[in-house]
């Protein structure tokens, strides 16, 4: 009788982690944070969220990649945020070939870059930061096996390009090689709507749009090791909190412009937090705010889109859902978390 009232709650401690996918913050989560920054301002609230979770120990960012460069500048942006939330020794890499991506500059980053007097960035232009294969190859061959993950917030050209490479004086592993034995898992925003009562292709931007789609392809068909699909976060409205955040903010100065580019929008107004909460689920897992489609796989076709499958699959592929009744919840958590002075912020450096 005593063994089965010690065994009851640790079962159900048990059941309720399978349920939750609670992840343990013994150690923290080693995150690359793969970026379109520029296209749209909750890429910069994302990276804001990592950080936070940084200053809780929860996570390690170990470093950002800019895979974008038809507009230049997102580099800069990603080391002016870097910098305000006090680790300005974060390693930033972008594409340096500058003919892939949006082109439309939608939150004035250029802008942004240029003004290193308030933001203190030294990376302007893409090419002053490394470029993007080089420091994910380094990345990865300097990580423990098994202890990357990769999350992409933006389209899917870098990580193919760091998929595809060769070995070099980096690592004697090719890419495939480098990110079967060294990433744990990848998550991407990406396949919105996939998952749907009619199991209809649909398009979506990180997906498909600015010629993405062969590289979309190429990942959902081929990545070595877990992936998982976010959609959640298109009612989940995000940014009011930013209005009243300490001086050298970048990313207040992202949402604004972003929002008054977009519709004449204020604060007030907010932002949807796509990527926000690809973030927060690669830190915290499916929590109490997210559940996984059915069992399935992402299908992938360069016309139409994605779809996802219900099923068995030998691939290893999950699809990530907000549950229901829990959008302001969920808002007010990652609003007041990209809303907080940062831990390692100094007030000395922006007087």
């Amino acid at each position: 009788m005593l063994i089965r009232y010690l065994l009851f709650p640790v079962l159900m401690l048990f059941i309720s982690c399978q349920n939750s996918e609670m992840i343990s913050h013994e150690d923290p989560v080693k995150i690359i944070l793969d970026t379109d920054m520029g296209s749209d301002a909750d890429d910069a609230g994302a990276l804001a969220l990592l950080h936070s979770y940084a200053d809780q120990g929860e996570a390690e960012i170990l470093g950002m990649i800019y895979s974008s460069g038809k507009v230049p500048y997102g580099a800069a942006i990603s080391e002016a945020i870097n910098i305000y939330y006090g680790r300005p020794e974060i390693p930033v890499g972008a594409d340096h070939e500058g003919e892939f991506g949006d082109p439309v500059d939608k939150m004035s980053a250029g802008k942004l870059a240029r003004d290193t007097t308030a933001f203190r960035n030294t990376i302007i232009h893409n090419r002053d930061a490394a470029e993007q294969t080089e420091l994910n190859r380094r990345l990865l061959a300097e990580s423990e096996d098994n202890s990357v993950t990769y999350v992409t917030i933006g389209h899917t050209r870098g990580l193919y390009k760091l998929l595809t490479s060769e070995p070099d004086e980096i690592s004697p592993l090719s890419g495939m090689e480098l990110v079967q034995q060294k990433v744990k898992r990848w998550i991407a925003l990406g396949a919105l709507g996939a998952y749907n009562e009619g199991n209809h292709f649909v398009i979506d931007w990180n997906f498909w749009f600015n010629d993405t789609q062969p590289y979309t392809k190429y990942l959902v068909d081929n990545f070595p090791v877990d992936a998982v699909f976010i959609d959640a976060g298109h009612e989940i409205l995000t940014g009011k909190s930013l209005r009243d955040t300490p001086r050298g903010n970048i990313l207040r100065t992202a949402y604004r412009d972003w929002l008054w580019w977009y519709n004449e929008y204020t604060f007030e107004d907010q932002r949807p937090s796509w990527d926000l909460v690809a973030v927060h689920y690669a830190v915290h897992g499916l929590g109490e705010w997210l559940e996984y489609a059915p069992q399935g796989w992402l299908e992938y076709d360069i016309e139409e889109g994605s779809r996802w499958n219900i099923g068995e699959s030998d691939r290893r592929h999950k699809y990530v859902i907000e549950k229901d009744g829990i959008r302001k919840e969920f808002a007010d958590y990652l609003n007041e978390r990209i809303g907080r002075t940062p831990k390692k912020y100094d007030p000395a450096l922006w007087k």
